[in-house]
């Protein structure tokens, strides 16, 4: 297959080690795995994007930010102009994909972002355009894609949850995220301590993270980027507890991180939002750090509840889950890490997903679904199953 790819137009790829990004992370581990596997895959991001694949396209811009700083300045602003200028470098970048695209160097284009080129989409009805949702679906999120549908786009999900308020969108596949092997390291043996690992914000819930270590009684180590906007939550309820057993370690970076994980005790995940999938979950088990999450979002996809940890309703479900993490096996967590989120599985997954859509697509339009007669061959009589296609996505009511 012939592929390009994007992140942002204005935020290179691999981003600063600063900055908190898992869609760049996710983009980076798909675009190098599908390289290896023998397909050309130009990637496109701004000047200082690096990575191994067939070919990096700058388009001659410049990144936006090259550290959080100068990130959190950007996006921490009430001049409307500064919103639009992001849209506009996108812009730039997914008008050249898709033209090369339609003049026949690429089988498929593939948007990380779907307000990357969803006004644009329609006017190239002959390429086949695939959207990777990593954020949440809400109804404003449906209506605005509804308002620019065309037969052309394609969109993968990165859980079965994630479809809830939005099931009647041109869906391809669901693929989970797939983890770094470096994640794999597995420890035995914890020391005393919990984690929590995300963004300070109060979607990731931090503040009830730190109210259940407190009342129960244990250490717990707080990792993950802060910006700018949300200086008021750290300092409300964050801050004014910060000891000898709550300690704030800041963003830390990949090393760094395996290892914390590697000993903690548990992850605390009181997620406050519907998590569309949660990379933190997934690679806390592959360390054999058990979970302990809210029920909510996509939580029940990747915690196997009393097996890999434990899925709780409230805090004080929280609570009593951490006084019971020696019913936990480490292996257990770390087993099923690998069974189900390595990164190559993702990365076949996605190869499948691809294949299904270029050949669907040729179907619809009476093209050819490849420029490479190799690859056409190579993929005779492929599956034209779905990837973990959901026979049936259950709603639960909110009480």
């Amino acid at each position: 297959m012939k592929i390009a790819i994007m992140v942002r137009g204005f935020l290179q790829t691999p981003v600063p080690n600063d900055i908190a990004y898992s869609p760049a992370k996710i983009a980076k581990s798909i675009a190098e795995g599908l390289t290896k596997n023998g397909h050309t895959v130009d990637f496109y991001g701004p000047e200082g994007t690096k990575l191994e694949v067939t070919n990096v396209e700058t388009c001659n811009l410049r990144p936006l930010a090259t550290e959080m700083a100068e990130f959190d300045s950007k996006v921490s602003t009430t001049d409307l102009f500064s919103d639009y200028r992001f849209s506009l470098y996108d812009s730039v970048m997914a008008r050249t994909m898709l033209e090369r695209a339609k003049a026949g160097k690429y089988d498929c284009v593939i948007f990380n972002h779907f307000e990357s080129a969803l006004p644009l989409a329609s006017l190239f009805p002959e390429v086949p355009i695939v959207y990777i949702l990593h954020d949440f679906m809400d109804e404003e999120r449906r209506e605005a894609i509804e308002f620019h549908s065309s037969p052309n786009q394609y969109f993968i999900s990165i859980s079965n949850n994630q479809r809830r308020n939005a099931p009647d969108l041109n869906y391809a596949a669901t693929v989970y995220n797939g983890i770094h092997p470096d994640f794999f390291a597995y420890e035995e043996q914890a020391e005393d301590y919990l984690m929590f690992s995300g963004r300070i914000t109060p979607s990731k819930g931090v503040k009830e993270a730190v109210q259940a270590a407190i009342q129960s009684g244990r250490r717990l180590l707080i990792a993950g980027s802060l910006s700018k906007q949300d200086f008021w939550y750290f300092d409300e309820n964050v801050k004014p507890f910060l000891n000898d057993k709550i300690l704030f370690l800041g963003m830390l970076d990949k090393a760094q991180i395996i290892k914390y994980y590697q000993k903690a005790q548990a992850v605390l995940m009181p997620v406050q939002w519907e998590e569309p999938f949660g990379l933190t979950m997934a690679e806390a088990n592959a360390c054999g750090t058990p979970v302990i999450a809210f029920n909510r979002g996509a939580v029940q996809e990747v915690i196997k509840n009393n097996k890999t940890g434990y899925v709780v309703d409230n805090s004080a479900e929280m609570i009593l889950a951490i006084n019971k993490l020696d019913k936990i096996k480490r292996q257990d967590c770390h087993d099923h890490a690998k069974r189900h989120f390595k990164e190559s599985r993702m990365v076949k997954d996605y190869e499948v997903a691809l294949q299904n859509i270029i050949t669907t697509h040729a179907a619809k339009t009476g093209s050819s679904p490849f420029r490479s007669k190799k690859i056409a061959k190579s993929i005779k009589g492929l599956s034209k199953r779905l990837i973990r296609k959901p026979s049936k996505i259950v709603l639960k009511k909110k009480k």
